[in-house]
């Protein structure tokens, strides 16, 4: 959640990083356990940064029992994807333990058609076991050191999309009432989700019907540079939220969509298609 979804795939390397953290939380914005056989949805989301198409997004998942796996793919189109031509793809697998989600690590691929950047977070039941960036972040001396405390309990960006019913009612406000502990490889910060309301929805194709609305903080904690603009602009914003919908039968919540406001325009990414399950 910084300079915008377009920062995933910015020329250089150090907004290469910062669109990842941003996919996090930004994603992180993207349960009863589900029982019996395989249950899948999915959902295509188009992007924009200050009323401009930019890109588009999916997001396929699958779950078995208790387990899970995410799939996350997205690229810049248009002009800014004929200029950017960036593209990333992430996936994490996981488990569903009562309101909670436990990760078992994620991997991500990023390029803007220069540069790549590859991230992958070994994990279990929540504990970061190891962590390979390749290349590695340039390290910088203001940065709030990383310690392996910031590692137990943490859940990765793309586990961070997927979100427990507390209650039978899905649009119960408690629901939104939630702090996402979130680990994306470099950084470990919160979002804070509270409770905006409700609202109707109409995909062009698939789900159609009341989201639960989530305003929501960048919250900090460790990995990241306090001095910079874009953290201080991004601790202050007050201008973000995800808008939740119901899948796999009420018992689990996705973002249908998601809004940032960020230093270079407000980016919305809104489902397409929403496929929720059974």
């Amino acid at each position: 959640m910084r300079e915008g979804i377009s920062g995933l795939f910015h020329r250089s390397g150090r907004r290469m990083r910062y669109s990842a953290r941003l996919a996090g939380v930004v994603a992180a914005l993207f349960a009863s356990a589900a029982t019996g056989g395989a249950q899948e949805f999915s959902a295509r989301y188009g992007i924009t940064l200050a009323g401009l198409s930019i890109g588009q997004a999916t997001l396929e998942a699958s779950l078995s029992g208790s387990t899970y796996t995410l799939n996350v793919s997205s690229a810049l189109t248009g002009l800014v994807g004929a200029v950017a031509k960036g593209r990333g793809a992430a996936t994490a697998k996981g488990n569903l333990a009562g309101t909670g989600v436990l990760s078992n690590g994620f991997s991500l691929n990023a390029t803007n058609g220069r540069d790549t950047r590859t991230i992958q977070v070994a994990a279990a039941s929540g504990s970061v076991r190891t962590v390979a960036i390749e290349p590695p972040f340039e390290l910088k001396e203001d940065r709030v050191p990383l310690r392996d405390s910031h590692k137990i309990g943490v859940i990765d960006p793309v586990s961070a999309l997927l979100m427990p019913a507390r209650t039978a009612d899905p649009l119960d406000k408690a629901n939104c009432d939630r702090r996402i502990p979130v680990f994306d490889g470099s950084q470990r910060f919160d979002v804070v989700l509270s409770y905006a309301g409700t609202r109707q929805v109409k995909s062009e194709k698939g789900y159609s019907g009341p989201v639960l609305v989530c305003s929501a903080r960048y919250v900090p904690v460790a990995g990241h540079r306090p001095e910079r603009k874009v953290t201080k602009f991004m601790i202050a914003n007050r201008e973000m939220d995800a808008w939740l919908a119901p899948v796999n039968g009420g018992k689990l919540l996705v973002p249908y969509r998601i809004s940032v406001k960020t230093m270079i325009g407000t980016t919305i990414i809104e489902a397409v298609a929403f496929n929720p399950g059974s």
